[in-house]
């Protein structure tokens, strides 16, 4: 499974890169707007310290604006994956994206109704938000569960499971159980998976017997 980082803060980015095991990033409009900088700039910085791909979304909602701005998107850097929103223009768009070549990673995904025609305009990667779905109480890893089915009955189908609106490390768990490609996750939920008590707790106790010893390695 591979992660991707749900923040458009660099700092942020720039410490979860630093681990080796980030693939990627996700940011949306409200994200970027957060950090009070120019979109651009801060997408061609994020773009420079990630290799994988990183998703931009496009603001505009009819195909023609949308396209424009996916192309522009696409020329900030090899590793932009356009995000557009899965309606018909949105679609519309990352297929023509799509057979150009770039990336498209389609987002606010709640059916797979909807990740089926993803899967059919060529996505890179459909969004599928669980944690909004368990938010108005249906099964967001049902859903999820859904998707990775259908998608294994036709090989022909290229598009990756990028599991959204992750809310906690049992989501993560959940949906690499269901085989899904990646999970885009906030930072403090990516960091909570290295933590367990009986780890702390186990180093403490073996820190305190090499202490006892007087002994460096160094």
């Amino acid at each position: 499974m591979k992660f991707f980082v749900d923040t458009a803060n660099i700092d942020e980015i720039r410490e979860l890169a630093d681990t080796g095991l980030l693939d990627g990033v996700t940011t949306n409009p409200s994200l970027i707007a957060k950090t009070g900088l120019n979109f651009l700039d801060v997408v061609a910085e994020i773009c420079a310290v990630v290799e994988g791909p990183v998703s931009a979304e496009v603001a505009a909602m009819d195909f023609e604006t949308m396209l424009a701005e996916g192309r522009k998107l696409a020329g900030i850097a090899d590793n932009i994956a356009v995000k557009v929103p899965l309606t018909r223009d949105g679609l519309k768009a990352c297929k023509v994206l799509s057979q150009a070549g770039t990336m498209v990673n389609v987002t606010l995904c709640f059916s797979v109704n909807q990740a089926i025609l993803a899967a059919k305009a060529g996505a890179s990667f459909i969004s599928p938000f669980v944690g909004r779905l368990d938010d108005i109480a249906a099964d967001g890893m049902n859903l999820i569960a859904e998707i990775m089915e259908v998608y294994a009955n036709y090989p022909d189908f290229k598009t990756e499971v990028l599991v959204a609106s992750v809310r906690s490390p049992m989501h993560i768990v959940e949906a690499a159980k269901m085989g899904a490609h990646v999970a885009t996750v906030p930072p403090g939920v990516l960091w909570a998976m290295f933590n367990h008590p009986l780890t702390d707790k186990g180093l403490a106790a073996f820190m305190a017997d090499w202490e006892k010893t007087g002994q460096s390695i160094l």
